[in-house]
C-alpha cells in the first residue's frame, strides 16, 4: 500500500497470534487545514474602516449634526489645520513629556517597593498594607491636594501620572515575585546558586511576564490620569486643547484630541509588546487558533 503526503499509516510491530492482523490506522495530516484566505491585517483594518464610512454617511445625510459630532472629513481637515499651525505638535510633545517623566517615576517607585515587599517578609509587612490601602483611593480625587501642595505648574500633573502608574506596576510585580514556583527555587539551591543568584536568574525572570502586564496597565492608567490632569489648570497639552474646545462646542477638535490620546496609547502598547517579544523570547506562548 502506497502512502500519500496527506495520509500516514501506522504499522504495528507485530500481529497478535489470537486476534489476527491489527487493522491499519490512518491519520490525516494537519496540512489539510486550509489557511484563511483573508489576511489578518485586512480583517483588523476592515471593521474600523466600515465604522468610519458609516459615521461619514450618517453625517452627510444629516442624522449626525456637527454640533453633536463632527464628520470624519471635518475632523481630518481640523487635524491638518492644527498640524499646519503647530498646535498639534506642541500639544503632543507636552503630553508625551508628562507621561514619560511620570511613568519613569512610577516605574522606579514600583520596582523598589514591589521588590522589597516581594523578597522580604519584613518588607511585605511594612509596605504591602499601606500600598493596598492607597491603591483604593481614587487618584483623581487627589487633584485638589496636589494643586494645594505643588501649585498649578507641571509638578501636580507629573505626580498624578506617577501615582496612577505606580499601583498597577506594584501589584503585578509583587504578585509575579510571590507566585514564582517554589520548585524552581529548590532547583536553584541544589545547583549552588546563592540568594542573589536566585533573585537574578530565577525570581526576576519568572516575574517578568506579569511585570510587563503591569506595565501595559500602567500605561493605560497614566494616559487616563493625564486626561484629568490636563483639563484642570493647564495651559498646554492635548487635554488643554480639548478643554478649550469644549467651551466653544468644537466637537471636531475634541475628537482630534481623543484620537491623539488613543494613538499615543496604542503606540505605547506596541512598544511594550515589542519588549515582551524580546524579553520573553524564551517562553513559548499560545498565539491563537
Amino acid at each position: 500500500m502506497t502512502t500519500t503526503p496527506e495520509r500516514a499509516r501506522v504499522q504495528p510491530p507485530s500481529e497478535h497470534p489470537e486476534r489476527g492482523p491489527v487493522e491499519t490506522v490512518t491519520l490525516r495530516a494537519e496540512a489539510d487545514a486550509r489557511p484563511s484566505r483573508i489576511p489578518r491585517w485586512a480583517l483588523k483594518t476592515l471593521s474600523p474602516i466600515v465604522l468610519i464610512a458609516l459615521w461619514q454617511v450618517l453625517s452627510s445625510v444629516g442624522i449626525l449634526e456637527d454640533d453633536t459630532l463632527a464628520s470624519p472629513l471635518t475632523i481630518a481637515q481640523t487635524a491638518a489645520d492644527m498640524w499646519s499651525d503647530g498646535t498639534l505638535q506642541s500639544a503632543v510633545l507636552t503630553s508625551v513629556f508628562r507621561v514619560v517623566v511620570g511613568l519613569a517615576i512610577g516605574l522606579v517607585a514600583a520596582l523598589v517597593l514591589a521588590t522589597l515587599a516581594g523578597l522580604f517578609r519584613v518588607g511585605e509587612d511594612v509596605i504591602d498594607a499601606p500600598m493596598q490601602m492607597l491603591r483604593t483611593v481614587p487618584v483623581i480625587g487627589l487633584i485638589p491636594l496636589l494643586i494645594i501642595w505643588f501649585g498649578i505648574d507641571e509638578q501636580p500633573k507629573i505626580i498624578l501620572v506617577a501615582l496612577a502608574a505606580t499601583f498597577p506596576l506594584y501589584m503585578n510585580l509583587y504578585g509575579g515575585i510571590r507566585n514564582v514556583d517554589s520548585s524552581l527555587i529548590e532547583a536553584a539551591r541544589t545547583l549552588g546558586l546563592g540568594w542573589f543568584g536566585q533573585v537574578r536568574h530565577v525570581i526576576l525572570p519568572s516575574a517578568m511576564p506579569q511585570a510587563l502586564i503591569g506595565l501595559r496597565y500602567a500605561l493605560g492608567t497614566a494616559w487616563l490620569a493625564l486626561v484629568f490632569g490636563e483639563t484642570i489648570n493647564a495651559t498646554s497639552g492635548i487635554g488643554y486643547e480639548m478643554n478649550k474646545a469644549r467651551e466653544f462646542f468644537a466637537t471636531d477638535i475634541i475628537v482630534v484630541c481623543l484620537a491623539l490620546y488613543a494613538i499615543l496609547g496604542l503606540v505605547a502598547d506596541m512598544i511594550v509588546r515589542a519588549l515582551e517579544r524580546g524579553l520573553l523570547s524564551w517562553r513559548p506562548a499560545f498565539s491563537g487558533k
